[in-house]
């Protein structure tokens, strides 16, 4: 089975574990209209590439922690497009869940899709008990404080912030979570995957900046030019388009670079490259060309 097939058949399940008689029924439409139809999935097709690579062994376990990142992605999302933050209108080419539920809603299953994270751990930790310990452990440490994506996006409210700890946190830490959590899922030693997670995220930053910076509202299925209109740090702000463009090749190369001695080394690192290819905006791409 691909990973891309592994991955929808394990959120719908995980969301079907939801919705049972007497629940809400708005809720459980607004969280899959957040997770449905699905968008690049990368965070939870790298957790399964490193657990690939790492053996695979259960792949239910490695399933749990891909549905686990992809859920707290998505949550990520809807509260991140509400009105107190990016006031967004579009997501994945449809209007924002706050817009299409209203914001009520919208927080309620943001809140709900980060509980369903760690209940689909929870229902897998029967298969290995120290590996979903530490799949929790990991995927907790990603999105809450010290360094998660809740720090992330807190430092959007301080005065002065530090670029790369914010691009770190807000994006860097999912993706080294996926990482970690793909080696962890299927027994190996996690912690050499966490600097690859961890560059590889902040090219997405990266790469994320530009598109705000240079792409039409829709053409990105989001909308567009939020980070001048909140006055949002971000790699354009600071490095200018084509220092952005530069750093992203950057980024991508140490990703590749970090990534460790296994069997897959060589096609992970080819993946790698060409999803930062793909990542690059339109007319961007074409200039580089």
């Amino acid at each position: 089975m691909d990973a891309i097939t592994r991955i929808e058949r394990a959120l719908g399940a995980a969301l079907s574990c939801t919705e049972t008689r007497g629940s809400p029924p708005r809720l459980g439409e607004a969280m899959r209209y957040a997770v449905f139809p699905r968008g690049s999935r990368v965070r939870p097709r790298l957790c399964l590439a490193v657990a690939y690579a790492c053996g695979d062994d259960i792949p239910a376990m490695a399933d749990a922690g891909a549905v686990a990142i992809e859920l707290l992605h998505c949550a990520s999302l809807v509260h991140d497009d509400l009105p107190c933050f990016d006031d967004a209108e579009m997501r994945r080419g449809k209007p924002a869940l706050h817009r299409a539920f209203g914001q009520p809603l919208a927080v309620l299953a943001g809140d709900a899709l980060i509980i369903a994270a760690f209940q689909a751990i929870a229902h897998a930790s029967a298969l290995a008990p120290s590996r979903a310990a530490a799949l929790m452990l990991t995927i907790g440490d990603s999105v809450g404080m010290p360094f998660g994506i809740v720090a992330g996006q807190a430092w959007e409210c301080e005065d002065e912030v530090d670029l790369e700890e914010y691009q770190r946190q807000k994006t860097g830490s999912l993706f080294a979570a996926a990482a970690v959590a793909g080696a962890a899922s299927a027994g190996a030693d996690a912690e050499p995957w966490r600097l690859f997670g961890e560059r590889l995220g902040e090219a997405y930053q990266v790469a994320d900046d530009l598109s705000d910076a240079v792409s039409e509202d829709g053409e990105s299925g989001k909308t567009s030019g939020r980070d001048v209109m909140h006055g949002r740090p971000s790699a354009v702000r600071s490095l200018g388009i084509q220092g952005a463009v530069r750093r992203l090749e950057e980024l991508t190369e140490a990703a590749a670079d970090a990534v460790p001695a296994c069997d897959g080394a060589e096609a992970l690192k080819a993946l790698i490259r060409l999803e930062a290819r793909r990542l690059l905006p339109g007319k961007l791409a074409l200039s580089a060309a």
